[in-house]
């Protein structure tokens, strides 16, 4: 039984990746940041809490760093600071977070002899598409902080690849929607509103194309990478769909699928400042396909129809603040 370290357990989807892995057989330690309310985010909502290892703590600190990734075979590391909107107002954090965090795992990781790395990449660092679909060899745009903390964060775990042979991989998923997720994204945004009986709903621009997965072929994406022994070391690797769908026809696809009339109004707040969207994201998988055994099972309309089920359940609907908007 290969024991791994799961870093951002307590989020959208390293909870998910959790439940995975379980099933699958392996020995899991789940990093939950530490607070003083002992909260472990949605591992408290997950089925398997009494079959891992629930730790919590900061991957800012090199020495829980070190703590945490001993005797642990695969590591993956998914602990970020990932909100776009809030990194324009707190970009400092994100360095610490998404850059030096990256640097202490790495570091731990080579210093306890662990086996396979993943580190969590993005499709945001890709920005606008230049062409498509976007390959692993597209270049890097940082469109945002976020964006720019995590090119820094990638190249980090890529130098130690190459400077020390650290066996990484660097995972890059496109736009990963499901259970759980935060509304501060759009699916969720969408679906959370209609099932609170807003009948005009709030959104920013709907022009932009998202390439979406569901989380479960997104955690099977990253488990595939694991199970690939050494042929994914030192590699740069898209977790996506292969096919583009704008936000307003994600809209128009949610709102068929729940049999809502609902509109929708621009609100400004949700309007990213003009050089930082993202206009165009459409992911090549075929590196993923050839690499490693990974297919895809969910196809958008499945996925969205399981996802629209979960926050239809009052007790899960209920966790969000609707009216709200967090950046």
């Amino acid at each position: 039984m290969k024991r791994v370290l799961v870093t951002g357990a307590d989020g959208f989807i390293g909870s998910h990746l959790t439940e995975m892995l379980v099933e699958k057989g392996y020995k899991v330690r789940a990093l939950s940041l530490y607070n003083s309310f002992n909260y472990w985010g949605w591992l408290e909502d997950v089925n398997c809490l009494k079959d891992i290892e629930v730790v919590n703590g900061d991957i800012r600190d090199p020495f829980f760093c070190k703590k945490i990734t001993k005797d642990i075979d695969i590591v993956f590391h998914l602990a970020a600071l990932i909100a776009i909107p809030y990194s324009y107002v707190a970009p400092n954090s994100y360095v610490e977070t998404n850059i030096n965090g990256t640097l202490n795992i790495c570091q731990a990781a080579l210093e306890n002899g662990c086996k396979k790395i993943l580190h969590t990449s993005t499709s945001e660092v890709y920005g606008t598409a230049q062409y498509v679909p976007i390959d692993e060899k597209h270049l890097k745009q940082p469109q945002s902080p976020y964006s720019a903390s995590k090119i820094g964060a990638d190249a980090m775990a890529l130098s130690y690849f190459n400077a020390f042979n650290l066996p990484v991989t660097i995972v890059r998923p496109f736009n990963t929607y499901g259970p759980r997720q935060s509304a501060r994204a759009v699916i969720p945004t969408i679906i959370s509103q209609i099932a609170s009986g807003i009948k005009e709903i709030k959104l920013g621009d709907v022009t932009p194309t998202r390439d979406f997965n569901f989380v479960k072929d997104t955690c099977q994406g990253f488990i595939s990478i694991a199970e690939s022994t050494n042929k994914t070391d030192g590699e740069e690797i898209n977790i996506s769909s292969n096919y583009e769908i704008s936000v307003i026809n994600t809209l128009e696809l949610i709102k068929k699928i729940m049999k809502s009339d609902v509109r929708f109004i621009t609100e400004e707040q949700r309007i990213r400042p003009e050089k930082s969207e993202v206009f165009r994201l459409w992911g090549d998988n075929s590196k993923l396909m050839k690499l490693t055994s990974f297919k895809p099972n969910y196809t958008l309309e499945k996925g969205l129809t399981e996802t629209i089920e979960w926050f239809l359940k009052p007790e899960n609907l209920r966790k969000y603040k609707v009216d709200i908007y967090n950046v």
